[in-house]
């Protein structure tokens, strides 16, 4: 299956990738598939980029399973087969788990089910020998992070796009932080990728604080055209050190289709 994804989307991830020095020679990359059009996207882009990049890395997938109802991957698993993508499928009642806790003052069910299925994804990875952690958040999902942080407690943070994990013995990858979400919603829709809905358990009954900060900035988007690509900007310090040596404020083409 050779599924290409377009020049743009291409080129906005590889820009990351360069910034921020997220892929060596002879890593070996494990994407977490949620099956959701951002981590598909991502495999995609990753996959080509095996090909056509000078640095030789592997691509291997893994999807955490909540094991709830409204979640089934079951379409994920005859199609990494026949992509040829090493892939692991981990299962974990989280939402059993979670509400062992839900009583507890301050608990986050967004919080918890995060935390679990990141430590699922790290024990794999290092059992299977993988060193780098790819993650599918995008622009968009940076730009409502750092409004949440600074609105509601009062910081100025935002999503990493490469950092090491306090362990020392893994980096976490975002190699979509340049792309904007319509981009990977219309690769997804064009490239007929098996979408898995509603794959975030959190989200099935209620509407979250992210989705009232995503449609905040596509008000505002339609207000102000360049919004994102301010965003971008505002954002970068936070993002973490780029290693092609340029500052926050440099601007080489990053910011396609906002």
């Amino acid at each position: 299956m050779n599924v290409k994804p377009p020049k743009s989307l291409l080129r906005l991830v590889g820009q990351a990738i360069a910034h921020y020095g997220m892929i060596k020679e002879g890593d070996r990359v494990l994407l977490g598939l949620s099956g959701g059009k951002d981590s598909l996207s991502l495999l995609h882009v990753l996959r080509h980029l095996q090909r056509a990049a000078p640095v030789h890395f592997e691509v291997g997938a893994i999807t955490v399973d909540p094991q709830i109802p409204a979640f089934n991957p079951a379409a994920l698993k005859p199609y990494l087969a026949e992509l040829g993508v090493p892939y692991f499928f981990q299962e974990q009642p989280i939402m059993d788990d979670a509400s062992k806790h839900a009583a507890d003052p301050g608990f986050s069910f967004c919080a918890f089910c995060a935390r679990m299925k990141r430590g699922i994804i790290y024990s794999t990875a290092r059992r299977e020998g993988y060193n780098v952690i790819a993650l599918g958040q995008h622009l968009d999902d940076l730009a409502q992070s750092f409004l949440m942080s600074a609105m509601h407690r009062g910081q100025l943070r935002t999503m990493k796009a490469h950092y090491t994990i306090d362990a020392g013995d893994l980096r976490v990858i975002r190699p979509l932080v340049y792309v904007r979400e319509r981009q990977t919603a219309a690769f997804a829709e064009a490239a007929e990728l098996p979408i898995v809905p509603e794959n975030c358990p959190a989200c099935f009954d209620m509407p979250t604080e992210r989705e009232h900060m995503k449609q905040l900035l596509l008000d505002e988007e339609g207000r102000y055209k360049h919004l994102f690509r301010n965003l971008l900007h505002t954002m970068r310090p936070l993002m973490g050190d780029r290693v092609d040596g340029r500052d926050a404020g440099d601007e080489d083409g990053d910011t396609d289709g906002m």
